[in-house]
């Protein structure tokens, strides 16, 4: 386990923590008194959209300060404690584009051993406003799927694949922004 996986300290006591083998896997188990609490590493929970028009999708380029700086990706971002998957999908399309939506299907969720976040992806059904950069993007445009920039995870092409696959008819969006 790398430290980037390590909880160093307790979560229930705030003692130091020692990998010891729990359930065949190594996981931070805490040393200090009779505490013994197991902390488990679970992933976070995220939540995006595709937004489609016209044969083209809406895509971010991120942040300096985020993860993959410069490229691409949907509008996405963390659940909050309290908040259903759903609502943080509109939000975050709020927060990162300006954009109202209403969310379609679910298109899939994407995960993948190496990393700590699970993506549930939904399909806009319905998007009004004008696109604009805001929170973790410096910059949103629309692009044709055969002419995508350079994208900022490996899940991003499944994710598009799977989008067209059940979804490929796309949204028209309201402001007739280019």
């Amino acid at each position: 386990m790398s430290n980037a996986n390590h909880a160093p300290y307790c979560q229930r006591c705030g003692s130091p923590t020692a990998i010891r083998e729990v359930d065949g896997r190594p996981r931070p188990v805490c040393v200090g008194s009779d505490c013994g609490a197991v902390t488990f590493l679970d992933p976070k929970l995220a939540a995006a959209v595709v937004i489609a028009r016209d044969g083209r999708v809406l895509l971010g380029r991120r942040a300096h300060h985020t993860r993959a700086p410069g490229k691409w990706s949907f509008p996405a971002g963390f659940v909050e404690r309290g908040e259903a998957v759903e609502a943080t999908a509109v939000r975050e399309v709020r927060e990162e584009t300006g954009l109202d939506v209403e969310l379609g299907p679910l298109v899939g969720l994407y995960s993948a051993p190496e990393e700590t976040v699970v993506l549930a992806v939904y399909a806009a059904a319905r998007v009004e406003g004008h696109a604009r950069a805001g929170d973790d993007l410096v910059e949103v445009a629309w692009f044709a799927l055969d002419a995508l920039p350079d994208l900022a995870f490996p899940h991003d092409g499944r994710i598009l694949a799977d989008w067209q696959r059940g979804l490929g008819n796309g949204v028209a969006v309201q402001d007739g922004s280019r």
